[in-house]
């Protein structure tokens, strides 16, 4: 299964050889500052046979976790597309809304629901972490 996306401009190109191991709405400052307030929707692929087709930009900061991370976007549309900590360059963090098909990163559950809004929605039939969970398993 081949699973591919691209920034709202279309310069950069990405391409990963299997689905994601998971999807989760997260609710971070971080992720909110990225995401004009909301959650953001992410899913996680490995690293492996990962295909890159054009430029990004990157910006290097210290997640609430502790954990340094790298976040890239198209240079030219500020499209978010990757992140990924730099302890664990096995996986890497895909913004939902980058896939061609956003139904791939159905989010199967929320971190950080202890910095949400209280307007934020948190499904609560859904796994909920008020933080940060442990790293997502090698398969």
């Amino acid at each position: 299964m081949s699973v591919t996306g691209r920034c709202f401009c279309g310069a950069v190109r990405f391409e990963f050889g299997q689905p994601p191991l998971a999807a989760r709405a997260c609710w971070c400052r971080d992720c909110q500052y990225l995401s004009s307030g909301n959650a953001s929707v992410n899913a996680i692929f490995r690293t492996e046979g990962f295909r890159l087709s054009g430029t990004v930009a990157e910006y290097v900061s210290q997640a609430d976790s502790g954990a340094t991370m790298r976040r890239r976007f198209c240079p030219t549309c500020g499209t978010p597309l990757f992140a990924h900590s730099v302890d664990r360059p096995d996986v890497m963090v895909v913004r939902v809304g980058a896939l061609d098909d956003p139904a791939l990163g159905r989010p199967g559950g929320y971190i950080w629901t202890g910095s949400a809004p209280d307007w934020g929605h948190v499904d609560p039939t859904l796994e909920n972490c008020p933080g940060q969970p442990g790293a997502v398993r090698r398969g």
